[in-house]
């Protein structure tokens, strides 16, 4: 199979409204917790949720710029309500993240990522201060999710 250009990759709001798209999460479970993150991430960001591509919930805007000279726009933080795991992101790119994910309970780490299985693994207000924290840094940077 041929790799995928990178133009074939961007990462846009689709339009579809967030009240749908999570209302079609197939897991119950999943589906609750989706709702729960929207109510969470709206608090903490102050932004309304925006579906992108890739079924990515996403709040507020950032502007990337990598040294290679690529920039684009995506959402400063997010979460996908995948089959196996809810993808966070932006919740692991802020100083001070390490220290926080040290407490937040079962879950693992990707290179720009956060996977918990459901929510009631995790310290919710542990959750919270991540989402604040990772919400304040990228509003503050032109920085992208970048591995530690």
């Amino acid at each position: 199979m041929a790799a995928k250009k990178q133009a074939e990759l961007k990462l846009v709001p689709t339009g579809t409204p967030v009240e749908e798209f999570v209302a079609g999460v197939e897991n119950p479970r999943r589906r609750g917790d989706a709702e729960e993150l929207v109510r969470l991430l709206r608090e903490v960001t102050g932004e309304e949720p925006v579906v992108w591509t890739y079924g990515i919930v996403g709040f507020g805007d950032h502007h990337y710029r990598h040294d290679s000279g690529r920039e684009g726009d995506t959402m400063r933080i997010g979460f996908a309500p995948r089959k196996a795991n809810l993808t966070l992101y932006g919740f692991n790119s802020a100083p001070g993240a390490p220290a926080l994910l040290a407490r937040l309970g079962k879950h693992k780490e990707g290179a720009s990522c956060v996977y918990v299985n459901r929510l009631t693994d995790v310290d919710m207000d542990v959750l919270r201060e991540l989402a604040r924290l990772g919400d304040e840094h990228l509003r503050a940077s032109t920085a992208s999710f970048v591995p530690r």
